[in-house]
């Protein structure tokens, strides 16, 4: 099993907002806010019920990415290392 970059602190997320060009930033694993309980489980439930057929099979965890400036939000996928 890979471990995501993102969620261990390997990378940092950094890119610009489409909209307003100032800095995204990552609010977390996406499955922490469709579900408060999520966290308590192993990330092979969560990948199997996030809503994503590919994320178990390929390895990637979906982040949640925000700008705090104009609101924009979107789902990026990361790939584990």
């Amino acid at each position: 099993m890979s471990e995501c970059p993102l969620c261990n602190a390997f990378n940092e997320f950094e890119e610009n907002c489409p909209k307003c060009t100032n800095p995204l930033e990552d609010a977390g694993k996406e499955s922490d806010f469709l579900d408060p309980y999520a966290h308590y489980n192993d990330l092979d439930t969560i990948k199997m019920a996030d809503g994503y057929s590919h994320t178990r099979k390929e390895e990637i965890c979906p982040h949640l990415i925000t700008c705090n400036s104009c609101g924009y939000d979107e789902v990026k996928f990361v790939q584990g290392i």
